[in-house]
Parts: structure tokens; C-alpha cells; sequence
């Protein structure tokens, strides 16, 4: 990992902070707001990931000797710039919605208060932390909840960038999958990892016979078995000879899974292996999941689909100043006005609005004011930052729970991968026009 994040920003957010240095604008007081404007096509919710992923990107950026030389070196910003960037500490408070939580159209993910300097550079690193691992978590949360509480396996490592796989299992893990097959991800966040054997590992030995002997030695008779290499019907029953009833599981990477995997489990309970799991993999998303749920499976791999955001690799989020400090030291809310690129001024505070029995009926964003509490809400944006110093990291177990509870929250219709409306709409209080400004809005 690098020693400092300082770089992986743009090129502009310097030149503006030179800019505004020179005119006396840098320190202002400011508020920038990180949200989407709308969730992609056949989402109901999103899911938050990558905040605690965040501060550690936050706590690395530094502008060091040598990332001062390389700004100096290319000409990017001039002396004064480069002095102010040598002493950079961000100081400022940082509130947002935790790592596993829910978002909808117009949720304030992220809300940064400091000086437009401090808040400006951060813009990028943020964006691309959270756009990534969020588009990863929505569309792993919607595999698990149509998993309906079997496993599933995170298993899309060399289907992405090296950096992105390992972000991509945590984003998972956050979103309810059991495991990962990334040891990268296991060591630097604790996540449970799995994994057994390829195709290739069968092709190696003389026989099959052979690879599954050889495995079942070296992992015990609780592994997984691959067993659609050659013949599938003939290697259920190799492995079941091999093992005895006690083999933990057999695995199907191709194929018509859905009979496949009912052929299977009936071949294995005429065997005596009723308690052996059935595996499937092969190219899965939330919809070949929701097709597999009457079947007889016991577990899912899933790897590209998850690690692309099935389909939406990103969420759209931005970043946008909402507020800041005039000439007079009053601080005043500022928007764009390009009718395709909305956003609200104003400093956003939000609450889930739940009724009495705890399901979430209403996203309330609160415009320069608290919403109020009405008994059942449930508070959404977390201290993560207090005066330059994080306060706000959570577990990938800590966040997993949360999500699961949360998820659990929304009304049934948030399950649902046809077109539609966001499962519960945003509706905002304080000085602002309409009731929802995101609504029936186009793309970013």
C-alpha cells in the first residue's frame, strides 16, 4: 500500500486550492456533502461500504517530502502552495452513515466540515473509496438476501484490479457473504477465507480418483470436492467411495445448475450423503441466485458480477460544497442550478423514519435543522471525525451485523430486481422548495 493517499486525487483540486489561497478564499468555512442523486435502474436501496477504508486513506494523507518534490518537480502548484500542502492535517469533523448502512436517493453519505482547503483535496480519494466499495456492497447485499441465509463465497479476485479485490471482499463481507477467497483480504481485515480446488488440480493426476484422494488427505473428508470435470454422475459416486458419507461438499461450475444441482443431491441422499452440501458457482449474480432459490443448493460462489457491481460499478456519488462562510463570516448555502446536475445548499442532517413496529417508512433529510425524533427514528449519521481526530472505525463483523439489521429494516418490496422505486422515498424538511428534488431525475 502507498505510504500517503496525498496523490491519488486530481489535478484540479490543487490548482483551486492554490487559486484560493492567493485570494484569501482557502479558509473559509465550508461544508461539502457526499450523496447520489439516484440509484441505478432496478435498485430499491444501496448500501454504504468503504468508510472505514476512508479513514485510513484520510489518516495516510500526507504530502510528503518526496510527493512535494514530484509537485515541484512538475510544476503543478507554485512555493506557497507547496508550503501550506508540507504542514496539510485535516482538522475539521466528519459525520456520515456507517459501513454497512442503507442509503437512497439524496442521503447525505458523507457531510466534511473545515476550511474549503482542507475539505477540497479529499474530494477524489473519497469518491473513488466509496463509489467503488459501495456499488460492490449494493449488489452483494441483494445476492445474500436472495441467498435467503445460505452462504455465499466472495470469490472474484482475478476478475479486477489487485488493490480492488481485496476492497471488493471487504465490501462483500459487509454485505453478508459468509467468506472470501482473497488471503489478502483475510490478513489485512480478518475476514474468514475459503477455498479448496480448480480444475486444474483434477486434470493433474492420472484419474480422478487420484485428485480426490489426494485432496481429501490433504484437506480431510469436510472438503470440497469439484466433481464436473469429466462425467458429474460418475464423480459423485468417486467421491462418496473416496469418502465415505463425511464428505463435506461437492462443487458444480457449469451446466444447467438448477437440474444439475437437483440431480446431484439426489444421487448423493440415495448414496447416504444427505448431509453434503452442494456448492454452485459459475458466473452467478443476484438474479441466477434468485433462480437457484427453489433449488436444491447449499451455498454460492460468486466472482465477476459481484466485483463489477453487477452491472453498475459505481453509485454515482458526489461530491458537492453546500455551505460556506461569506465575506461577513456567515455561513450560507450554496447549490448548482444545471437542472440535470442538482444539489441542495444547506448543511443535511438525516434520520430513518420507522414505524411503530421498526420498519423504515420514510428517508427524512433535515436542510440546516434536526429532524425530530418521533420515538421510532433511528438516527443515521455517525461522528467519524472530531476535530481532526477518527473517532468513528468499526469492524468488517461490527459492520456486517449492522447491515444485516438494518437490511432487515426496509419493507419486502426492497428485495424486488424488477424496475421500481426506491423502497422508502427521501423527503426533506427546512428551506427548500420540493419534496424530493431527486425524483424522476436523469443520470449524473
Amino acid at each position: 500500500m502507498n505510504a500517503t493517499t496525498a496523490l491519488l486525487t486530481d489535478h484540479y483540486e490543487l490548482t483551486m486550492l492554490q487559486a484560493s489561497l492567493a485570494d484569501g478564499t482557502a479558509h473559509r468555512r465550508s461544508v461539502f456533502e457526499l450523496f447520489a442523486r439516484r440509484l441505478p435502474d432496478g435498485r430499491r436501496y444501496g448500501v454504504v461500504a468503504g468508510v472505514n477504508r476512508l479513514l485510513d486513506a484520510l489518516e495516510q494523507f500526507r504530502f510528503d517530502e518526496q510527493t512535494i518534490a514530484f509537485l515541484a518537480d512538475r510544476g503543478i502548484v507554485d512555493q506557497a502552495t507547496r508550503d501550506w500542502l508540507a504542514d496539510y492535517r485535516f482538522s475539521g469533523e466528519i459525520a456520515g452513515y456507517a459501513d454497512g448502512e442503507i442509503f437512497f436517493p439524496g442521503s447525505p453519505v458523507l457531510v466534511v466540515e473545515s476550511s474549503f482547503a482542507e475539505a477540497v483535496l479529499l474530494e477524489t480519494v473519497f469518491l473513488s473509496i466509496l463509489n467503488h466499495d459501495s456499488a460492490v456492497a449494493s449488489a452483494a447485499s441483494r445476492m445474500t438476501w436472495w441467498a435467503g441465509g445460505r452462504p455465499c463465497i466472495e470469490m472474484g479476485s482475478r476478475r479486477t484490479h489487485e488493490e480492488a479485490a481485496v476492497a471488493s471482499a471487504l465490501a462483500a463481507y459487509i454485505a453478508g457473504f459468509a467468506t472470501t477467497s482473497n488471503l489478502e483480504a483475510a490478513r489485512r481485515y480478518g475476514i474468514p477465507s475459503a477455498g479448496t480446488a480448480a480444475h486444474s488440480f483434477t486434470l493433474l493426476h492420472d484419474s480422478e480418483r487420484d485428485a480426490f484422494v489426494s485432496q481429501v488427505d490433504a484437506l480431510g473428508k469436510g472438503t470440497t470436492l469439484l466433481v464436473d470435470t469429466y462425467d458429474l454422475t460418475e464423480a459423485v459416486r468417486t467421491a462418496i467411495e473416496v469418502t465415505g458419507t463425511e464428505l463435506g461438499a461437492v462443487r458444480l461450475d457449469s451446466g444447467d445448475l438448477p437440474s444439475l444441482a437437483g440431480q446431484v443431491r439426489e444421487q448423493l441422499d440415495a448414496l447416504g450423503a444427505t448431509k453434503t452440501r452442494v456448492i454452485v458457482t459459475s458466473d452467478l449474480d443476484e438474479y441466477q441466485i434468485a433462480a437457484l432459490a427453489p433449488a436444491s443448493v447449499d451455498g454460492y460462489g460468486v466472482g465477476t458480477s459481484l466485483v463489477t457491481g453487477s452491472g453498475y460499478p459505481t453509485c454515482g456519488f458526489v461530491y458537492k460544497l453546500v455551505a460556506r462562510e461569506d465575506a461577513s463570516g456567515t455561513m450560507v448555502p450554496v447549490a448548482k442550478k444545471s437542472p440535470d446536475k442538482i444539489s441542495i445548499g444547506g448543511r443535511k442532517y438525516a434520520l430513518r423514519r420507522r414505524s411503530a413496529a421498526g420498519v423504515a417508512e420514510v428517508e427524512l433529510v433535515g436542510v440546516g435543522e434536526r429532524p425530530v425524533d418521533d420515538g421510532d427514528d433511528r438516527e443515521l449519521l455517525k461522528p467519524l471525525v472530531e476535530a481532526g481526530k477518527i473517532i468513528g472505525r468499526t469492524t468488517p463483523a461490527e459492520s456486517q451485523a449492522h447491515h444485516l439489521k438494518v437490511r432487515d429494516e426496509l419493507p419486502r418490496s426492497a428485495s424486488q430486481l424488477s424496475r421500481g422505486e426506491p423502497a422508502i422515498p427521501t423527503d426533506y424538511i427546512g428551506d427548500i422548495q420540493s419534496r424530493n428534488p431527486f425524483a424522476q431525475r436523469s443520470n449524473i
